[in-house]
């Protein structure tokens, strides 16, 4: 099962990011955790670009070595050995059919029946139930953009309170949340994140 964050969250890249790609957005982020940046911060900020900085160094050293990324992304179904993603059977109402398969149907009234019954039998067939519930993530640590992220695919919505009054522009960090990590919360639920920026 894939977790909720990944190395490749951590950094920002996609799974087919080169390695290139992939130092480049460490080097990124890891400029903006500059001492120069923290200095006179409080513990709490010190505490997530501590976190921030761990997770960037465990993120390039998975990623940028190609046998181990290989390894991880095997390991949490990002990519299949042996050729990507499963290929699912054909349904009616999914891509695959082909222009041959309605030979069967004669005529523009024979057509739109046929769509009435792809329809029909799309809204007959059993689709996965989404759970109305999630573990909250501990985003704490992380880039605000990566959080949005994944908060977003959680189905919960969020609500930045930016700590810093006159901010650079650039990416913030995350460093609290509200609720806290491993809480479950109903999907729609609001999570509060506390992001902090260097002050310009």
């Amino acid at each position: 099962m894939q977790p909720v964050v990944t190395w490749y969250d951590v950094l920002d890249v996609m799974p087919g990011a080169s390695t290139e790609e992939i130092q480049g957005k460490y080097e990124a982020r890891a400029s903006l955790l500059r001492p120069e940046f923290i200095a006179g911060a409080s513990s709490a900020v010190l505490t997530a670009v501590s976190r921030a900085q761990q997770l960037l160094d465990s993120a390039r050293r998975v990623l940028g070595d190609p046998a181990t990324r290989a390894r991880y992304d095997a390991a949490t179904g990002i990519r299949r050995s042996g050729g990507g993603l499963a290929q699912q059977e054909s349904f009616p109402s999914e891509p695959g059919w082909e222009p041959d398969d309605f030979d069967l149907v004669a005529g523009t009234r024979g057509m739109e029946a046929l769509g009435g019954l792809m329809a029909l039998m799309d809204w007959l067939a059993p689709h996965p139930r989404q759970q109305t519930r999630v573990v909250v993530p501990d985003v704490r640590g992380l880039f605000y953009v990566t959080c949005m992220q994944i908060v977003g695919r959680l189905g919960l919505r969020i609500r930045k309170i930016q700590l810093t009054e006159h901010p650079r522009p650039v990416e913030g960090l995350v460093v609290g949340q509200s609720p806290r990590p491993a809480t479950k919360a109903h999907r729609g639920t609001e999570l509060t994140v506390q992001v902090w920026h260097p002050p310009q």
